[in-house]
This record gives C-alpha cells, sequence and structure tokens, in this order.
C-alpha cells in the first residue's frame, strides 16, 4: 500500500501559468502589471507611505528571560533590622520572616547575605547565598549562617 493512498485531502493543485485554456494562465491570477505582480516581492507592513503602526508606537521596555528574585542584604542592612524595637526578631532570620514583617517584597524567592557593614549581635541567618566576609564576620561575632541548597 502506498502512502499517498494514506492521506485523506486529494485535492488537485491549481498549477498558475500553464497556458490560457486552463484558466488560470497568462497573468496566473496575479493581475496586470504593479509591483505585486513580480516575483519576490513582500509588503509586510507598508501602509502607503504613511508612517507604519511600528513606528509610530513608543518603544517600550526589555523583559528579561533570565530574571533573578534574589535578595541582596549587607550586615549593615542586618543591623538596622535588628536595632528597631518593632521588628522584634529574636535570634533567626530568613527570607519568610523577612516576608512577614514586610521588611522585604514577596515576589524574592532567595536570599544573599553581603559583608558591607558591621554586625554586633549574634544571629542566626537562613539565606541561599552567603559572602566569604558575610560568613567571617558573623562566625566572629558568634552567630551562624545556614546555606539552604536547593
Amino acid at each position: 500500500m502506498e502512502l499517498n493512498s494514506l492521506i485523506k485531502n486529494n485535492k488537485k493543485k491549481i498549477r498558475v501559468g500553464r497556458g490560457i485554456g486552463s484558466g488560470k494562465g497568462k497573468t496566473s491570477s496575479r493581475g496586470h502589471k504593479g509591483q505585486k505582480s513580480r516575483s519576490g516581492v513582500a509588503i509586510k507592513s507598508f501602509e502607503g507611505g504613511q508612517m507604519p503602526l511600528y513606528r509610530r508606537l513608543p518603544k517600550r521596555g526589555f523583559r528579561s528571560l533570565k530574571k533573578d528574585y534574589t535578595a541582596v542584604l549587607n550586615l549593615s542592612k542586618i543591623q538596622n533590622i535588628l536595632d528597631k524595637s518593632k521588628n522584634d526578631i529574636k535570634n533567626s532570620l530568613d527570607l519568610k520572616i523577612l516576608k512577614e514583617k514586610k521588611l522585604i517584597n514577596n515576589k524574592f524567592l532567595k536570599l544573599k547575605i553581603l559583608g558591607n557593614g558591621e554586625i554586633k549581635k549574634n544571629i542566626v541567618i537562613s539565606a541561599n547565598f552567603a559572602s566569604k566576609q558575610a560568613l567571617s564576620k558573623i562566625e566572629k561575632i558568634g552567630g551562624k549562617i545556614n546555606i539552604i541548597k536547593k
């Protein structure tokens, strides 16, 4: 059995430009003269000389394919958070606590700790990333950083 016989669409393709007797000869349904009757013409967004729509509209923004939702906190910022009495954070800090206290936006999925500034209180921090400087400063004060592996 031949594969062509399995195809249900047995409609014959109209072959244009095969003589006047065929009904689709001479100009091959393209009309007479003009740019569109020629071969190799593509007038996609041409609006007759009028400024095209895609050029009239303003260019807007850029959407990154690799968006990184990582909250970055320096030790100085963490010390400010601990100093404020209304935050009442005792001895542990992680992304969930920061979101609950509305100290960072809910869109953040990861937390990174950087070593800029000083920290005075020993605290246990759970974060996805931490710099070497941040690790050494927190361990020197008696605290600890738990790195979360995902």
